[in-house]
């Protein structure tokens, strides 16, 4: 443990932001796995999971997560895969 207080405080902020971090990448991941797993199954909402997934990457761009065109690419496709079934 370091021993100035700001650096502290660091340990203490990035613990926190690693958290929400691990939080929501585990969100995307699982948000992705269920759409591409409903148009594997055709299920009868595969569009509504497609789009939460969207969604979802949209989100981790947005909050630094995901570099854009990595967003960009994830989204191409899943809509590829869904347009193809």
């Amino acid at each position: 443990m370091p021993n100035i207080k700001s650096a502290k405080k660091r340990v203490l902020v990035n613990a926190t932001k690693q958290a929400r971090n691990k939080s929501n990448n585990s969100a995307l991941k699982t948000a992705i796995k269920k759409a591409n797993a409903a148009i594997d199954a055709n299920a009868d909402d595969k569009e509504a999971q497609v789009r939460a997934a969207i969604k979802k990457i949209d989100q981790a761009a947005a909050k630094g997560l995901l570099h854009k065109n990595n967003a960009a690419r994830k989204k191409s496709a899943l809509t590829v895969k869904l347009a193809a079934k």
